[in-house]
C-alpha cells in the first residue's frame, strides 16, 4: 500500500510538472479555450445594466429598404445620422455611441456640418477610431483632436506597459465630428487563437497618448465625472480595478447572444423620425431609448463587421462594444485565478489521480476514477466562473489524464495477451484507427453500429460506361488505379474513410470511427481538391482514353447509423441512413444543373463561411418529400474569378423564385454562354413562360435518381 502511495504520489507530481509546462508555452490553449467558451455559453446571463443598452441595427433590411425607399446606397448620407441622433434626443437617451467609423469626408461638405452640429446638440455621443500597427491615416495625433489625461499614465507606460497596447498608425474620425464633442473612442479588437473575441482592451497607446476603447469613451461622454487613474501598476475606472491581463486586456464578460440586448433595425428608426417630423404616429416611439445607452452599428454581412464569440460563432461588432460598456456599468469583469492557487489545484488534482490509477486493480476501476476525477475540474471552472474568475481547467484535466495514463502504464507494463492477438488476426485487414479501438473495445468487434453525424461524399465518373467500352481490360484498370488513387490520397489526407469503392464511384465519409471537428469542412475541402487535382490529370487521362474525364461529387451531411455491418463471418464498417442516400441523390443531380460539385444545405450550415458557395435551387429528389437547398462550393479564388457571374446568377435565381420568369430568363441569358446552369435555367424559365404552373412554389422536382 505504501509503495502504491509512493507511485502514486510520484505519478501525479510528474503529470502536473509536464501539464503545466504545456500550459506555459501555450500548447494547451486550444482545449482552454473551448472549455472557457463552453462555460461562457452556459454561465451567460444579462446583468441590470444589460437593460440600459439599447441597439439600433444597420441590418440588411434596413441597408434595402433605404435603397428602395429613400435611394440611400451604402454608404448613407451623413445626414442620416443626424436625424438619427434628433431620435435619440427626442427619447432622453443618455448617450449614443456609433460604432461606425467617419473616417473620410463625404463628397458633400455641408452633411458633414449636419452630422457635426446634430452631434454638439447630442449629449454623450461617442465616435468610433481605429488603430492598428499596419493601416490607418496618420501616424501622429491630429491637432484637432482633444487628447485625454489620465492621472499616472505616463509613469504606468514608463514601468507597466505592455508592447499590445503601442499602436503606430490610426484612422480617426473628421474634424466635424470630434471637435463637436463626440470623443473617439478605439474599436480595434484582437481575437485569440480560433479567431474568437474572449477579450478586448480598455485603451491603448497612440502617439504616447491614451486612447480609449469605444464601450469606455462611450461611458466618459456620458458621464463626463467619471475619474481614470493608474496607480500601482493597476488602472482605475472610478473607484474600480480593472483586472487588466499581462497584454493589459480584459476578460470580456458576455452576457449572452446579441438579442440579450433589446434592439430595433434603423429602418424603422429612420422612419420613426420621418412620421414624426410629419406630425404621424411613429413606429418606434422615441422612449425606447430613454435614460439609455444606444449602440448604433452594423450587422448586415457587406459591412464586414460579424466576428466570432464563445456566445455565438456570428456575433456582430457593436454587440462586442455593448458588452464593454455592460461590464463597466457593472463593473463584475472577469479575471484569471493567480497563478500560485492555479498551481496549488493542478497538483492536488494529479496527485489524487495518480494514487487512484495506482490503486485500480481492473480496467472498470480506472474509468471510474476517469468519470469522477475529469469533471472536477469542469465543476471548478464553472464555480469560478460565477464568482468572477477564469480558472484553467485544461491544465488540471490534462494533469489527470496524464496521471491516470501513467499509472495505467504501471499497472499494466506489456498488452495482454488479448490485445495481441486482436492486433495479430485484424491487422492485415482493418484500419489503424480502427485496429486501436478494437484494442480498446475488443467488444465492438461485433454487428450493429451506433447513430453519428457524418458528412457523405458520393463520387462518381461522368460517362464512364462509355469510356470503359472503349478500353481494354488493363487499360481500363491502369486507369481505375490511377483515378482512384489520386482522389484516395486526397480524402484520406482530409480525414475521409474510405467506406467503398464501386467500379469508378467512390463512397466516402467523415466523423467516424473517430471524430472529426469541421468534418463537413474536410469534405467539401477534399472535394474542390479532387476536382482541382482532376482537371490537372486530365490531359494525361485523356492520352489514355481518347477522352476528357469528369467526376460529379455529392456532399451531404446528417446523422446516419455507422458501424460493423454484414455477416457474422463478414461484415464491413460502413453507414446506412437517409443522409447518405441525399448525398448519393445529389451526386446524379449534378448532370441535371451542368455541376460537378453539389452540397446540400445542412453541410452548408457547417462551413462558417469558409468556403463560398452560390445557391443554385430547391430541389426535391427521388424518394424524399421534403424539398432541399443545393449549392455549389468553390474555392475563395475561384468565386472572385466568377464574382460577376455568380452576383447576375443569383439575382436570376431569386427572380425564379419569386415567379418572376421574364426577369429570370433575361438574367440567366445574359451568362448562358458563360455557365452550363444558367443555360439550363434559362431553358427552363421558358418553358415556363409558356407553361405558366397552376402554383409555384420555386422548387424543382427531380424525376430521376
Amino acid at each position: 500500500m505504501i509503495k502504491k502511495l509512493a507511485h502514486g504520489s510520484a505519478i501525479g507530481i510528474a503529470a502536473a510538472v509536464v501539464a503545466l509546462a504545456l500550459s506555459l508555452i501555450g500548447g494547451l490553449d486550444w482545449l482552454e479555450h473551448a472549455t472557457w467558451d463552453w462555460r461562457v455559453k452556459r454561465c451567460a446571463n444579462p446583468a441590470p445594466s444589460s437593460d440600459k443598452i439599447r441597439l439600433l441595427v444597420i441590418d440588411q433590411t434596413s441597408r434595402d429598404w433605404a435603397n428602395r425607399e429613400w435611394r440611400l446606397s451604402w454608404p448613407w448620407d451623413r445626414s442620416v445620422y443626424a436625424g438619427i441622433l434628433s431620435f435619440c434626443r427626442r427619447g432622453g437617451a443618455e448617450a449614443v455611441m456609433f460604432d461606425l467609423t467617419f473616417t473620410q469626408p463625404s463628397d458633400y461638405s455641408d452633411r458633414d456640418e449636419a452630422l457635426g452640429a446634430a452631434i454638439a446638440e447630442t449629449p454623450g455621443v461617442s465616435s468610433a477610431l481605429f488603430l492598428s500597427r499596419k493601416q490607418g491615416q496618420t501616424t501622429n495625433w491630429p491637432s484637432y483632436a482633444p487628447a485625454m489625461t489620465v492621472q499616472g499614465f505616463t509613469e504606468y507606460l514608463r514601468d507597466h506597459a505592455a508592447p499590445d497596447l503601442i499602436m503606430t498608425r490610426a484612422a480617426f474620425p473628421i474634424p466635424e465630428v470630434v471637435t463637436n464633442g463626440a470623443l473617439a473612442g478605439n474599436v480595434y479588437l484582437d481575437p485569440d487563437a480560433g479567431a474568437i473575441i474572449r477579450r478586448t482592451f480598455m485603451f491603448q497607446v497612440f502617439d504616447g497618448k491614451f486612447v480609449p476603447s469605444l464601450g469606455l469613451a462611450t461611458l466618459l461622454a456620458a458621464r463626463p465625472d467619471t475619474k481614470l487613474k493608474f496607480l500601482d501598476g493597476n488602472f482605475y475606472v472610478n473607484e474600480s480595478r480593472i483586472p487588466l491581463d499581462s497584454r493589459g486586456m480584459i476578460i470580456l464578460n458576455y452576457r449572452g447572444p446579441l438579442k440579450t440586448y433589446k434592439g430595433v433595425n434603423m429602418a424603422n428608426v429612420m422612419l420613426s423620425e420621418a412620421r414624426i417630423r410629419e406630425g404621424e404616429k411613429p413606429i418606434v416611439d422615441p422612449s425606447f431609448v430613454k435614460d439609455a445607452f444606444v449602440v448604433i452599428g452594423g450587422t448586415a454581412p457587406g459591412l464586414m463587421d460579424v466576428k466570432s464569440t464563445p456566445v455565438a460563432k456570428v456575433y456582430p461588432g457593436l454587440g462586442i462594444h455593448a458588452t464593454l460598456l455592460d461590464n463597466l456599468l457593472t463593473g463584475d469583469f472577469l479575471q484569471e485565478v493567480p497563478l500560485p492557487c492555479a498551481v496549488i489545484l493542478v497538483l492536488a488534482v494529479a496527485l489524487a489521480a495518480g494514487i487512484a490509477g495506482r490503486m485500480c486493480t481492473a480496467g472498470w476501476h480506472v474509468v471510474l476514477a476517469l468519470l469522477f476525477l475529469v469533471p472536477l475540474p469542469l465543476f471548478g471552472g464553472f464555480i469560478a466562473y460565477r464568482q468572477g474568475y477564469w480558472l484553467q481547467v485544461s491544465v488540471q484535466v490534462v494533469a489527470v489524464a496524464l496521471a491516470l495514463v501513467g499509472a495505467v502504464i504501471v499497472n499494466y507494463a506489456v498488452e495482454g495477451r488479448q490485445k495481441r492477438f486482436i492486433k495479430g488476426a485484424f491487422k492485415q485487414y482493418l484500419s489503424p484507427a480502427q485496429v486501436d479501438r478494437l484494442v480498446h473495445d475488443p467488444d465492438s468487434l461485433k454487428l450493429g453500429g451506433e447513430t453519428r453525424e457524418l458528412s457523405i461524399l458520393f463520387s462518381d465518373v461522368q460517362g464512364f460506361t462509355s469510356i470503359s467500352e472503349s478500353l481494354s481490360p488493363q487499360d481500363l484498370t491502369a486507369l481505375l488505379n490511377r483515378y482512384l488513387t489520386a482522389m484516395t490520397d486526397i480524402i484520406l489526407d482530409e480525414g475521409g474513410t474510405i467506406d467503398k469503392y464501386e467500379g469508378d464511384a467512390i463512397i466516402a465519409f467523415w466523423n467516424a470511427p473517430l471524430d472529426l471537428v469541421g468534418h463537413a469542412k474536410c469534405a467539401v475541402r477534399a472535394a474542390l481538391r479532387c476536382n482541382r487535382t482532376l482537371a490537372e490529370m486530365r490531359p494525361a487521362l485523356k492520352e489514355m482514353t481518347g477522352k476528357d474525364i469528369f467526376a460529379r461529387i455529392g456532399i451531404n451531411t446528417g446523422p446516419v447509423v455507422v458501424g460493423n455491418m454484414g455477416s457474422n463471418q463478414r461484415f464491413d464498417y460502413t453507414f446506412l441512413g437517409d443522409a447518405g442516400n441525399l448525398a448519393s441523390r445529389l451526386e446524379g443531380i449534378n448532370k441535371q444543373f451542368g455541376t460537378f460539385i453539389m452540397i446540400s444545405e445542412y453541410t452548408l450550415a457547417q462551413l462558417d463561411d469558409e468556403f463560398p458557395v452560390r445557391e443554385l435551387s430547391r430541389v426535391q429528389v427521388v424518394g424524399r418529400k421534403e424539398p432541399v437547398r443545393i449549392f455549389e462550393p468553390m474555392f475563395p479564388e475561384d468565386f472572385e474569378k466568377r464574382a460577376d457571374l455568380i452576383k447576375t446568377f443569383t439575382a436570376g435565381l431569386h427572380a425564379y423564385y419569386d415567379a418572376k420568369f421574364g426577369d429570370a430568363k433575361d438574367a440567366f441569358s445574359t451568362i448562358s454562354d458563360r455557365d452550363v446552369t444558367a443555360a439550363i435555367y434559362a431553358e427552363k424559365c421558358a418553358y415556363l413562360l409558356e407553361t405558366p404552373p397552376d402554383s409555384w412554389d420555386g422548387v424543382w422536382t427531380m424525376t430521376e435518381k
